[in-house]
């Protein structure tokens, strides 16, 4: 039996599918199921139960001899979020009670981190523990993800295996719902089918052309693999970065959106909102060593093959992984 928290989510549905796509079908999905706009990310996949958030440690207490691993991927994901009050319960409280409760019953942890935890990328990508400490985010969301990996970093009681998944920026089926926080493959999408063009923010930083803003941009399906591969094969605990390892621009993905819908290429500038602007990371670009010498060597999606894949797979046909 494996644990999926966050599962009514982006990526841990995504997983969720991979998982049934791999023979596992004895899977438990936690989450608040009341918000009926995921309810479609679930509800074709195949699990044994859902147990609602609130209510999971109870059912841990009461069932851990039959769990084998938990993929803790439930958290408030939004960068946007400004209470500090909701981040610290969902994502440092939550996942702290989540880590204690793996110790006590002897179960393996992967939990989700964030490449917000980076910051401006003034001290790179490293997924280094002994950098963990000198990372300063740039918002609410990337402080609470960098002090649960501070925090996991020094415990001297630990699950027997563990992995903090410092996610980049991915994108991928199951979206549907993230609205603003949905990636920009996704918007490009819907702006170009509504509008024929794509507007993408103009850069504010000298060092970049309007539209060169440079992320690492991952397909889903890559970490779902990248993920079951942790959990199986065990390798030394810690904080693993979850990206491709290379950066592309903003320009690159969106032409590669309007490249798999068939449209030709319309694509405007607008400045980017004042709300973000002074929290906005121009470049990030993972290092993948850590990953690879753990023996992971499977090839990425590159962007124009992740692309192509879920326009034309996923979002014309509005399917679900």
């Amino acid at each position: 039996m494996i644990v999926v928290t966050g599962a009514a989510g982006f990526i841990a549905s995504c997983l969720v599918g991979e998982l049934n796509n791999q023979g596992y079908k004895d899977l438990v999905l936690v989450d608040d199921f009341s918000h009926e706009d995921r309810a479609a990310n679930y509800k074709d996949k195949t699990y044994s139960a859902l147990v609602e958030r609130k209510d999971f440690f109870e059912w841990l207490k009461n069932n851990h001899r039959y769990v084998q691993g938990i993929f803790h991927m439930g958290a408030r994901s939004a960068t946007t979020e400004t209470s500090w009050e909701v981040l610290l319960r969902l994502n440092l409280e939550y996942t702290k009670q989540m880590w204690n409760a793996c110790v006590e019953y002897g179960l393996p942890l992967a939990y989700a981190s964030s490449a917000a935890t980076y910051g401006g990328g003034e001290r790179g990508y490293s997924d280094n523990h002994e950098l963990v400490e000198k990372l300063e985010p740039l918002n609410l969301y990337g402080k609470s993800k960098n002090e649960l990996d501070k925090w996991a970093l020094k415990q001297e009681k630990a699950p027997f295996f563990w992995a903090g998944l410092k996610f980049f920026n991915v994108y991928g089926p199951n979206e549907y719902h993230k609205g603003r926080m949905a990636s920009v493959v996704m918007h490009a999408y819907n702006q170009i089918r509504e509008t024929g063009s794509m507007k993408l923010f103009r850069s504010h930083n000298s060092g970049y052309a309007d539209g060169g803003q440079m992320r690492d941009f991952v397909y889903v399906k890559d970490l779902c693999n990248a993920m079951i591969f942790l959990m199986k094969e065990r390798p030394k605990s810690g904080l693993y970065n979850m990206g491709s390892g290379r950066a592309r621009t903003f320009l690159d993905l969106v032409k590669s959106t309007f490249k798999a819908m068939g449209i030709p290429e319309n694509i405007q500038f607008i400045d980017t909102p004042v709300d973000i602007r002074d929290k906005y990371q121009y470049f990030t670009e993972a290092d993948m060593a850590k990953l690879r010498s753990a023996g992971y060597v499977a090839p990425f999606y590159s962007l124009e093959d992740g692309v192509e894949d879920y326009v034309k797979n996923y979002l014309i046909p509005h399917r679900y992984m």
